[in-house]
């Protein structure tokens, strides 16, 4: 694969658009950039492939983004494919969604679509770490410091595009940072287990809710190759010790949601761990971080592109990569419009994200769980309701609020 993982040393002294972390939503604004001819360097920490923590869920809005990127049948070549995200109440019963999911893991993703990237003209290096942002004489960014573990050189670039994950390093300094602490916390790991009738009992994309996990769920996804993802997460959009409260232990979190859940506690008695319990953090609700400054666009869970309700962003970061590589083509030459453009976008997202926030409910009240499913049993209006959620044809404020709780309760 040409231009796959160069040296540092190879690059060009200077490019058009320079996107530091290439992750799904650098990749995404790198290979939409290439696609219009900008010149675009990506540049990684990590050789790829490389592993990512992460629920490793597709759900409809990455089949979309995916779509946009026209990579969407060569993901779904490799995923697992599920009919419908199947959602458990503290007191066992539970409601299937239908939606357009898949799980990928995010090594295999993420290593697609930054080869998607150089496919169409991106070149990239990695490893090659930012260190220090470049800035001209009025102090806009003009490029940044790179490393690649022996030396550092700079790279010059009309813009700098910042994909950097939930990491702070970079923002801050770039003087970007608004919160240095993550919005929520999660960990997962991986079981191989080869009987056919464990994808029938985990029921699709598994979605725990239990007062154990208050906070947060567990999850359990079907991979490619019988490999199971499952983990947990505080899942509130604010960590609790923001709230005056002892952090969290994830890992008791997640033995507890082994103790509780019937089909987590078969799947890692009988089957194969696969390396170790991993754990990230994440930045939700597009809060956190500014979202621009001159010569620099920030994308991606960098800029909190997050459900904090939900702890799923491949979508979303890929949708905030497009939107970000849509307003440099569209504005080649009036950087204040380019800034103006991609807030704009970002702004047009963030209802939804509010709306997620305050979905966060059911993560510190499960018991609304029990309504939720026991109503959607009842009604197929109210199962056609969160059809349309899952799949963003709807907000989800229409049911995942208190308001949507008492909705439910009337007939």
């Amino acid at each position: 694969m040409p231009n796959w993982n160069q040296p540092l040393s190879r690059l060009p002294d200077a490019t058009d658009v320079l996107v530091v972390g290439s992750g799904p939503a650098g990749s995404a604004a790198a290979r939409v950039l290439a696609q219009a001819g900008r010149s675009v360097v990506l540049v990684d920490a990590q050789t790829f492939p490389r592993d990512k923590t992460c629920g490793d869920g597709l759900v409809p809005d990455t089949h979309a983004a995916l779509r946009r990127l026209g990579v969407i049948d060569e993901v779904l070549q490799r995923a697992q494919g599920a009919a419908a995200a199947r959602c458990l109440a503290p007191n066992g019963r539970h409601v299937d969604v239908a939606g357009e999911l898949a799980v990928l893991p995010r090594r295999e993703l993420d290593a697609l679509l930054c080869r998607a990237a150089v496919d169409a003209g991106a070149l990239h290096a990695a490893p090659a770490r930012f260190v220090a942002p470049l800035r001209g004489d009025s102090g806009h960014v003009t490029g940044a410091l790179l490393d690649d573990g022996h030396t550092q050189r700079p790279l010059t670039a009309r813009w700098l595009v910042l994909a950097t994950g939930a990491g702070t390093g970079p923002l801050a300094a770039l003087g970007l940072c608004q919160r240095k602490s993550p919005s929520c916390m999660a960990i997962r790991g991986y079981v191989r287990h080869t009987d056919p009738d464990m994808a029938a009992a985990v029921g699709g994309l598994r979605f725990v809710w239990h007062p154990t996990l208050r906070d947060g769920y567990g999850w359990i996804f079907e991979g490619p190759d019988h490999t199971y993802n499952l983990g947990t997460g505080v899942l509130v959009g604010q960590l609790d010790e923001d709230r005056g409260k002892p952090p969290r232990n994830l890992r008791r979190m997640f033995d507890d949601f082994v103790a509780i859940d019937p089909v987590a506690a078969r799947l890692v008695r009988e089957g194969t761990m696969v390396g170790e319990l991993k754990g990230a953090p994440l930045r939700c609700d597009l809060e956190g971080a500014t979202w621009t400054a001159p010569g620099v666009l920030v994308v991606g869970d960098a800029v909190g592109a997050t459900y904090s309700f939900s702890g799923e962003g491949i979508g979303k970061a890929m949708e905030t990569g497009i939107a970000a590589a849509q307003a440099l083509i569209a504005h080649p030459d009036d950087a204040a419009a380019v800034e103006a453009a991609y807030r704009a976008s970002l702004q047009a997202l963030k209802p939804r994200f509010d709306m997620y926030r305050q979905a966060a409910s059911f993560n510190r009240h499960p018991w609304l769980l029990n309504i939720m499913v026991w109503r959607a049993n009842q009604s197929p209006r109210i199962l056609a309701k969160l059809s349309d959620i899952l799949n963003e044809r709807r907000l989800p404020g229409s049911l995942l609020t208190w308001r949507g709780v008492r909705s439910m309760l009337l007939p």
